[in-house]
């Protein structure tokens, strides 16, 4: 299971896990959100609503693909935020861990308020 991410030239694959948030956001794409920044994380809005899964987490390793349940959003952390206590992504909450992107670098070139569609691979 694979989603596709578009946003201002910046192509990402995420392979997804096999969870029901993960299958959730498969179903209902494709959708677009505009990127937030907090810190080396972007996200955005969704169209999915999802409970808080049994191994959600709220530290992460770059290039983790969350989805934050409080929010209705993915979460792409490629950093720190303003709350990580070392040099990995700490997200403001627990949130479901849904995939992984390899080339998270690319994210650092999205800025707030950038289109991002999610399509299926």
């Amino acid at each position: 299971m694979k989603l596709l991410l578009s946003a201002d030239g910046v192509r990402l694959e995420v392979s997804l896990r096999d969870t029901p948030t993960a299958k959730a956001l498969l179903d209902a794409a494709p959708f677009e959100g505009r990127a937030q920044t907090w810190g080396e994380e972007v996200y955005f809005e969704t169209p999915v609503s999802a409970k808080l899964e049994a191994d959600a987490r709220q530290v992460v390793e770059p290039g983790t693909v969350c989805f934050w349940t409080q929010g209705d959003a993915l979460a792409l952390p490629f950093g720190r935020t303003p709350i990580s206590t070392d040099d990995k992504p700490k997200l403001a909450n627990p949130c479901n861990v849904v995939g992984t992107i390899e080339n998270f670098s690319a994210l650092k070139s999205i800025r707030t308020g950038t289109k991002i569609r999610v399509e299926k691979a």
